[in-house]
């Protein structure tokens, strides 16, 4: 009988233990996201971040030094894949893709507005020979319309900040930022605006395939053109020209001067714009936006700009 209580309490007491280590196994796997690749986009929340300064945080390390590598087309096809996988609710499918080329996917919540994003980001940022290739993020909490695009970080001081503003401030955005200065690259490689042989352009081709708008912003010095604080275009094509007359209209109705390059010429316009170019053939609605020097000096001008923005990013998250 003795023998028997035994066994029992034995058991009794392996079955905890097991019983603790699959539930610690399954603890850490929830609570996974802290590590290197995090839980897949469909899973749990991830660790809870301000993004705004996540995302500020990674430019400040770019300068026209920091190092960047042209990718080749497979790579650049992988990355661009992977978002369209996500953005398909496949992240399972993206992460081999995304691992084969040395990046890795996070999920992420915001601290400000609650809702989870999806990171994609260069394993490469933390070691001493950064390629610059790009970051994507997507808005988890609601179906992908509409994407921000920041091809000159730093380059276009501030240009980042509006951008993480934009992406935050309505639902439904893919935010693709440039992983490197603009002169990173020998010549122009690192100009991702004007060159299709980038991470940032392919994944911003295949948002275009998608049907999705996007809007990219630029800076321009003041005396470029004097007496305005934006420059409003639709790029090369005239599909997002409705959109334009709306962004144009809220920026004054904020006092920002803006000059409408479908009113008149401007400097500036992005007719060249190797992302406006192909929304134009597809005809994708393309926005290309400048703001002078001074406005992006200044925050309260910044959430300003934004602002504006965003009353064309919330029109295209419902209606798109």
């Amino acid at each position: 009988m003795a023998g028997l209580q035994a066994k029992s309490i034995i058991m009794v007491a392996l079955a905890v233990v097991f019983g603790g280590l699959v539930i610690g196994f399954s603890t850490y796997r929830i609570g996974h996201p802290v590590g290197d690749d995090g839980p897949a986009p469909s899973g749990p929340s991830g660790p809870e971040v301000p993004l705004a300064r996540r995302i500020t945080d990674f430019t400040a390390r770019l300068d026209p030094g920091s190092g960047y590598r042209e990718p080749r087309r497979a790579e650049r096809r992988a990355v661009a894949d992977a978002v369209g996988l996500i953005l398909d609710g496949h992240p399972a499918r993206a992460r081999p893709l995304l691992s084969d080329v040395d990046f890795r996917l996070r999920t992420l919540t915001d601290t400000t507005t609650g809702r989870r994003f999806a990171e994609l980001s260069d394993r490469t940022e933390d070691g001493p020979t950064p390629r610059g290739w790009a970051r994507v993020y997507i808005d988890l909490s609601a179906p992908a319309r509409w994407s921000v695009q920041v091809p000159h970080p730093v380059a276009d001081a501030d240009t980042e900040r509006i951008g993480a503003r934009v992406l935050l401030d309505s639902p439904g955005g893919v935010r693709v930022l440039a992983g490197a200065h603009r002169w990173a690259g020998a010549g122009d490689a690192a100009d991702v605006a004007h060159r299709t042989d980038s991470v940032f352009d392919a994944v911003c081709a295949e948002l275009a395939r998608r049907g999705l708008p996007g809007v990219q912003i630029h800076g321009f010095a003041d005396d470029s053109a004097p007496g305005r604080d934006a420059i409003a275009s639709t790029g090369k094509g005239p599909a997002g020209r409705a959109d334009a007359r709306r962004l144009a209209a809220a920026l004054t109705a904020r006092h920002f001067t803006v000059c409408r390059a479908w009113v008149r010429g401007c400097p500036l316009e992005g007719r060249d714009n190797v992302q406006g170019r192909r929304a134009a053939a597809r005809h994708v609605r393309f926005l290309h936006i400048e703001f002078a020097r001074s406005v992006r000096t200044s925050t309260p001008r910044i959430r300003s700009a934004a602002a504006a923005v965003t009353t064309v990013t919330r029109h295209w998250a419902k209606n798109t």
